[in-house]
């Protein structure tokens, strides 16, 4: 236990202060939710390095540092709805229920879906709903969130997601195609008036079923 606390210490100094994360709510949190509990079992001794842990189906956790940047460019409110794509191991998902309201998070693989569920349950979090579904290109339209983010990679943003931000809404989506893939942050500023920014570049597995670019023939 002593050696995992260190870790987790040693990874919000060495990783996330260096990475451009001085919110100290994010840093309070980063220490307060042991990562250790969502890694698979076998990679429990890794759960705070900086690496992709795998989570099967072809999918990872996103390094530590960069759930720590995600969770600082959304800003989370009291308040805010917050709408996940890809609930992955189910960590992002605890972070985020413990800044805002509520989190909806949606993912693919209905194993990933239990294991994360059975998690968060075991934290004693309850503002969160959890579905099984494809949220490639968008989730229930007439829905609005506060705050969105997509945890894999779209060549293509489809439009329906920053439609579905409130106004002041924020968005974070990983945008490209490898090698060049950006995080994205959108801000939702009028009704028909988004501002888009670009923070970083990086990698993550593509979105299952993400919206292609378009293939020219000549």
């Amino acid at each position: 236990m002593m050696e995992l606390q260190k870790a987790r210490f040693n990874m919000i100094e060495q990783q996330i202060r260096t990475w451009d994360v001085l919110d100290q709510r994010v840093l309070d949190l980063l220490d307060q939710v042991p990562r250790e509990n969502f890694v698979p079992e076998n990679y429990r001794n890794l759960a705070y390095a900086d690496i992709s842990i795998p989570l099967g189906h072809g999918q990872v956790m996103m390094l530590p540092k960069l759930e720590a940047r995600v969770v600082q460019a959304l800003d989370i409110k009291p308040g805010d709805r917050i709408l996940e794509i890809g609930t992955g191991s189910g960590y992002l998902t605890a972070l985020l229920t413990s800044l805002g309201l509520h989190v909806e998070s949606v993912e693919i693989f209905p194993d990933l879906l239990a294991t994360a569920g059975e998690t968060l349950a075991r934290h004693g979090i309850t503002n969160v709903t959890l579905h099984a579904g494809d949220a490639s290109r968008g989730w229930h339209k007439d829905d609005t969130f506060d705050a969105i983010v997509i945890t894999g990679t779209t060549p293509i943003l489809p439009d329906a997601f920053a439609n579905a931000l409130r106004r002041g809404g924020r968005l974070i989506a990983f945008v490209g195609q490898p090698p060049v893939i950006e995080a994205t942050l959108i801000t939702r500023v009028g009704e028909h008036e988004w501002a888009r920014e670009a923070m970083f570049e990086t990698g993550l597995p593509m979105l299952v079923n993400a919206e292609q670019q378009p293939q020219f023939v000549f």
